[in-house]
């Protein structure tokens, strides 16, 4: 874009370190660097093609995140330590969601940019993907995997929202595409911080089991109208029924109907039954996994 966030937080006081995946535009921000003094630190690459999935050299303008950090002069801290970075950034338009989904496995690895700590992400993201992130147990079309997985991961703070009539949004201009929603409002962009928790990693629930839970979620929301006692019984939990009594979850109750946090608690006490150690499960897991990746 113009350069109006870049300008705006340098105007604040605050060090940028600013990624550029367009060649044609760094000479004038390295100018602009130049004669900041330090505040400014300009790096070819790109955000979104960070830690590719290749094996070799990586090309810019895709970057590795630990010589990323390194650049940065950013060390790695304890996860319940304080946010070590923040990160501001534009989601495109067409990928919003395969990136949300990303950002979401590194999130719960602690890996990429969270192997850094609790790094705090400010994103740019249409109307229609915050109301999924922050929507209600039982919100038809809205409430799915995405929203219970952002929720217990993440604190989710809405900054402001700007109507898409601001910007210039004609493609053959070069303008943003706006997203296409047919069931959720869609009338503005959205900027919505997400800092992880900082007790994310207190329970049973850990980077290493971690895609365990996510796919737990995924399969449970895959038929929002089941009934969440069926769901385990499909996984041939036997004590499916007093298992749900003590976490005090109805046994009728549609897999749309539970909390975030319902999901983390039945899931730390699947852990417990050493329920998830069968082999067909991991199976699929590594599958769901290697698919989105």
């Amino acid at each position: 874009g113009p350069g109006i966030l870049t300008r705006t937080l340098l105007n604040a006081g605050v060090r940028v370190v600013a990624l550029e995946s367009n060649s044609a535009f760094l000479p004038k921000l390295q100018s602009l660097e130049n004669s900041l003094d330090g505040q400014l630190k300009v790096i070819y690459g790109d955000f979104f093609r960070l830690d590719p999935l290749v094996t070799g050299t990586v090309k810019p303008p895709a970057l590795c995140s630990n010589k990323l950090f390194e650049t940065m002069g950013v060390a790695a801290v304890p996860w319940r330590a304080d946010v070590p970075v923040k990160i501001f950034v534009i989601l495109p338009q067409k990928k919003e969601r395969n990136t949300l989904w990303r950002l979401l496995f590194a999130l719960y690895e602690c890996s990429s940019i969270y192997r850094y700590g609790r790094v705090e992400l400010n994103i740019f993201m249409s109307e229609k993907e915050y109301k999924v992130l922050t929507a209600k147990p039982g919100e038809a079309k809205a409430y799915q995997a995405l929203t219970v997985l952002w929720q217990v991961g993440c604190e989710i703070q809405l900054l402001h929202m700007e109507p898409w009539s601001s910007f210039v949004t004609n493609l053959k201009n070069g303008g943003l595409a706006i997203p296409k929603s047919m069931w959720l409002p869609n009338d503005h962009l959205c900027l919505v911080r997400l800092t992880p928790q900082q007790n994310l990693f207190t329970g049973a629930l850990k980077p290493t089991n971690s895609a365990t839970f996510i796919f737990m979620v995924k399969q449970c929301l895959a038929k929002p109208k089941s009934k969440i006692a069926d769901r385990l019984t499909s996984w041939s939990l036997d004590n499916g029924g007093k298992l749900l009594r003590e976490l005090e979850i109805p046994k009728n109750a549609a897999t749309r109907n539970l909390f975030p946090e319902d999901y983390r608690r039945l899931f730390e006490a699947l852990q417990n039954s050493s329920m998830f150690t069968e082999t067909w499960f991991h199976d699929e897991v590594f599958e769901s996994v290697r698919n989105i990746n």
